[in-house]
């Protein structure tokens, strides 16, 4: 008989945050906030899937989160750029 652990998978939402707060660098302003809004939403939902022994990604929800807040403040910067040139 065998004592091996299934091995840890990502949670879908740590997955889902990091690539919503990556596309949102390279995305218009307002397509920006909505991405980054999704990052952190998704990132607090994976890091408390994160939680459980058998998944991974709090780290990488983590970091979405952080860079979600960063896309947000990127987003507005381009956005009043826009709005004075």
């Amino acid at each position: 008989m065998s004592n091996a652990r299934p091995s840890q998978a990502f949670s879908i939402a740590s997955v889902l945050s990091i690539v919503c707060a990556v596309a949102s660098f390279f995305v218009g302003a307002i397509p920006a906030i909505i991405l980054a809004i999704f990052a952190i939403f998704f990132g607090s939902f994976g890091a408390l899937l994160s939680l459980s022994p058998h998944r991974r990604g709090g780290f990488m929800s983590t970091f979405a989160m952080v860079a979600g807040v960063i896309g947000i403040v990127v987003a507005i910067v381009k956005a009043v750029f826009l709005w004075l040139v």
